[in-house]
Formats: C-alpha cells, sequence, structure tokens
C-alpha cells in the first residue's frame, strides 16, 4: 500500500480513518491544516508507484514529501456527469507538463521550503472553485458517458530532489522517459479511483526547479489546464496578501455548454458531418508500421521554428494562399515523418490534430469554460502523394480539415460518443497537439515565467511548444521517431525552403 499524508480544510472532520493516529503540522505561512494518513491500492498505479529514490538516467530523484491537498474551504458533496466530448475513449489519461522555473533567489533550505509550502497553500485555494479536479472519475451506471465523484479526496502534492540542472532541459531528452520521475506519482488508468491531479516541485542541483503537472484529461483539456494553471500561480503570488480574490477567468463547469450543441435526436442535416466524422477510423497497415513503433527504439527530437523559418514554410506553400503558421507547420512535419519512414507509396497515412471548438459552435462556450471543448480534425494520404505532391497540397489538405470542424461536425461527434460508435483507431497516424496556445509561457509562481516547457515523456505524439526565455518568436516541435529514421527526419523537418 501507498502511504500519503492528506492535507484537510482548516475546519476539523471526524477522523474517518479508524485505528490511525491524526497528525498536524504548522505551515511556513502559519496555517495550519490536519493531515490524515491515506492509503491508496496499489493497483492503481501499477509499476509507478512513488519511490524514496528513482533513477533518472544518470540522475536521481529523491522524493522529499507527498501529500494530499484538499481544498482549503468546504465544497459540494456530488456527483457531476462529464460530457460526450469529455468522455470520449481518446482521452482517457493524464495531460502531463514540464515546466522549468529559474527563481532569481536561489538558496536552499528555508527558501524551498517556503516555495513549496506557498504552493501547497495556493494549491488548496485553487482546488476550491476548481473542486471537479479534487473529485475522482468513473464510468457512469447509466450508459457511455463518465462522471466525477465530487468528495473533497484532493490532489496529490510531491516535493523532490534531483541532481538535474536546468541546462539538461534545454532540448530533447535522450530516451523518451527520462524525466519520468519529474512526475513520480503515474496514474495509468485515469477510471479506477486515482487522483485527478497530481503536482511535483523538484528542486535541481543548481537552485533552479521542475514542477511537474499531470491532469486527468476527462476533467479538463489544454486551454482549461493553462487557465488553471496560470490561476494556481496567481493564487501563489497572493500569498503574501492573504492569497485572495477574483480568479481571471473565473472557472465555468457547466457542461451544458457542450451537451447542448448536440440534440439527443440525429437529424439528417449533419448526416454528412457523421460521415466526415468517423471517414478515416481504420486504415490497413500494410507496412508494419504500428509493429515498427512498438519494437524499435523511439528517439525524442526536438527541432526549433523561429519566424524565419515559419515565413519560409509559406512561401513554399503558396505564394498567394494565406496559411497559418500551425497549418504549414503541421503539413511540414506530417511530410517530413512519413518521408523518413520510408514507406511503400500504397501505404495510406492519417494527421490528426486537436481543434479548438469554443467560437465553432452554437451556443459559444464561454471564457473560462475548463472541460473538454475540442474534437479531433482528421484527413488522410498515400505515402506517394505527401512525398511527391509538396508542401502546398498537404497544406491545403491541412486548412481543408480544420475548416470542415463546425458545429455539424461537432454534433456528429457527440452522438457518436453518447451511441457508443466512438473507437480510437491510431494505425499509421501521426498526432499533433499545439501547446504554444495554451499560456503556459505566461504561469508565474514567483519564480518567474518557465525557461522550457516540455512533456513530461516525449513520445511519438508530436507536440507543438511555445519558445520561452526571451525567444517568443518561433515554436519548438517535439517528436519520438524510429531510431532508424531520425537522422532523416531531422534532415528533412530542418530544411524549411523546399515545397
Amino acid at each position: 500500500m501507498l502511504s500519503l499524508w492528506v492535507s484537510r480544510p482548516v475546519e476539523r472532520r471526524k477522523n474517518i480513518y479508524p485505528r490511525q493516529v491524526v497528525m498536524e503540522r504548522r505551515s511556513l505561512l502559519h496555517t495550519q491544516a490536519p493531515l490524515f494518513p491515506l492509503q491508496i491500492p496499489p493497483n492503481i498505479f501499477k509499476s509507478s508507484q512513488l519511490e524514496a529514490t528513482a533513477s533518472m538516467g544518470s540522475s536521481a530523484i529523491h522524493i522529499r514529501e507527498a501529500v494530499v491537498v484538499t481544498p482549503s474551504e468546504p465544497t459540494p458533496s456530488t456527483i457531476l456527469p462529464l460530457s460526450a466530448l469529455d468522455s470520449q475513449p481518446f482521452l482517457r489519461f493524464t495531460i502531463e507538463y514540464l515546466l522549468i522555473f529559474k527563481p532569481p533567489h536561489r538558496q536552499a533550505g528555508s527558501h524551498q521550503a517556503l516555495i513549496s509550502a506557498c504552493l501547497k497553500s495556493a494549491l488548496a485555494q485553487a482546488l476550491v472553485p476548481y473542486y471537479p479536479l479534487a473529485g475522482r472519475v468513473r464510468p457512469s451506471p447509466q450508459g457511455t458517458l463518465l462522471e466525477v465523484v465530487c468528495q473533497a479526496q484532493g490532489a496529490v502534492f510531491i516535493e523532490a530532489a534531483s541532481d538535474h540542472v536546468a541546462a539538461n532541459f534545454e532540448w530533447a531528452p535522450r530516451h523518451i522517459t527520462q524525466w519520468r520521475r519529474l512526475l513520480s506519482l503515474c496514474v495509468p488508468d485515469v477510471l479506477q479511483g486515482g487522483p485527478s491531479l497530481v503536482v511535483q516541485l523538484t528542486w535541481l542541483r543548481d537552485g533552479n526547479a521542475a514542477l511537474g503537472v499531470g491532469f486527468n484529461h476527462c476533467l479538463i483539456d489544454g486551454i482549461g489546464s493553462g487557465e488553471f494553471l496560470n490561476s494556481f500561480a496567481e493564487l501563489a503570488r497572493r500569498q503574501e496578501l492573504g492569497g485572495r480574490g477574483e480568479l481571471t477567468p473565473k472557472p465555468v463547469w457547466d457542461r451544458h455548454y457542450v451537451d447542448s450543441i448536440c440534440p439527443h435526436e440525429t437529424s439528417r442535416e449533419y448526416s454528412g458531418a457523421s460521415a466526415a466524422a468517423g471517414e478515416f477510423s481504420q486504415v490497413l497497415d500494410i507496412s508494419g508500421l504500428n509493429s515498427r513503433f512498438s519494437s524499435e527504439r523511439l528517439v525524442p527530437t526536438a527541432v526549433v521554428f523561429d519566424r524565419t523559418s515559419l515565413n519560409e514554410l509559406k512561401k513554399a506553400a503558396s505564394s498567394t494562399s494565406m496559411y497559418t503558421s500551425f497549418e504549414v507547420l503541421s503539413a511540414h512535419v506530417w511530410r517530413s515523418w512519413a518521408r523518413s519512414l520510408n514507406l511503400p507509396s500504397n501505404q495510406v497515412l492519417k494527421l490528426v490534430f486537436s481543434t479548438n471548438i469554443r467560437n465553432r459552435v452554437e451556443p459559444g462556450i464561454p471564457n473560462g469554460y475548463y472541460g473538454n471543448a475540442f474534437v479531433l480534425a482528421r484527413l488522410q494520404s498515400t505515402a506517394r502523394d505527401l512525398t511527391e505532391k509538396g508542401l502546398g497540397h498537404v497544406t491545403r489538405l491541412v486548412k481543408r480539415a480544420k475548416d470542415r470542424v463546425g458545429p455539424e461536425y461537432v454534433r456528429a461527434i457527440i452522438d457518436s460518443v453518447r451511441e457508443g460508435r466512438v473507437e480510437a483507431d491510431l494505425t499509421s497516424t501521426l498526432v499533433i497537439s499545439q501547446w504554444s496556445t495554451l499560456g503556459l509561457d505566461r504561469v508565474d509562481f514567483g519564480m518567474g515565467r518557465p525557461v522550457h516547457i516540455a512533456p513530461i515523456c516525449c513520445d511519438r505524439y508530436c507536440l507543438i511548444l511555445p519558445r520561452t526565455g526571451g525567444r517568443q518568436d518561433g515554436v519548438k516541435v517535439m517528436v519520438a521517431v524510429p531510431a532508424s529514421a531520425v537522422d532523416k527526419y531531422e534532415r528533412l523537418v530542418k530544411n524549411t525552403s523546399c515545397s
């Protein structure tokens, strides 16, 4: 069994854990909260349980403390239904961010303890308006959707120390799980009672800090998680003033904004959109690409595209059409990825990317809504066309797929989820997620803005990340590719002048 200390709200509660000793500690912020030992079944975390010392390449992670932080004030005890978009099968995992900070005053000892206490206090406060993140997600007994049980179960906060230094995170890790222990508590099955939010503050050898954060994706999307982190950070900065005040934007839970997009009755008007939404559900893997990704060593890559590089791609794609940076970059990365794999010319490949629907549907979704408000845009092409028809052709495909996402497309996906017809088939697929627009580069806990932003694990999912450290004129693209293809991929993707 994994034993954690549970930080409860200030008011006294009945000891619900018989034969356990209730302990108290006084924080550095002069607030007092009872701590309850909590037993968590180890099967929730499988082989990724917390360890006192964990290897991370040539470095080690030493866990100093692990506590469960609950809301600082009473919150509703209820069961909340999740929307159809929240309940999509492919979202049943944890979003994992890694932010590296360089505090202006990098001292050890009491300074680190003060920051840690500040973050725990701010987290407890953030869990009041965001109280579903302190809950646990489970399947609804009444159908194909999910629900969250809100009983102030809490989020996990871990403090650790590492031999790493900030410079280690400037580029890609040496292997896909090298940074895994910077979020030591992994929840592989998000529907089995594990925490919906895990935060780990790791102090680096040079006095800098790494913040690993994991969110249950069923509860929150990328935009919502970025807003939560900025609110969490704002509360941390307010600690000297008592940590009070309204959050901006104000968190919005109401899932009816998404549910109202689609009536329960299927109508003819979006039967075509329904076909489009499921048009590329399955592809025949004639080249053994899936087994190649599962059996061959994957090598993480990180390539920076500054404004000049992005403009070169736009010129290569078209001299007249106005494509966005995302459209040309996605097309370029997909082409480079496909060409590097040396596939048969008739192999069909898919590109899937998340598309925000907040301003694409009626009625609109309000600012501050943090539930899943995106769908996957999809397109496909043969390896031959990706190679021979050029960047302009592929960029047009990307733009067409993005433009197809409208109210009817979204309604079709929602109905598919409600009827249990959605299956996540990623055969021969590159998945792209745009983190550069989530506001992660603005997160400031009082240690300054992050100097590096990355995923905890760099795998086959492609991420478009913001550039940081005063270099906000471009993006960084991270993806892991098979070792046999990595040299060719990097050569192709760095060539931004070819069409």
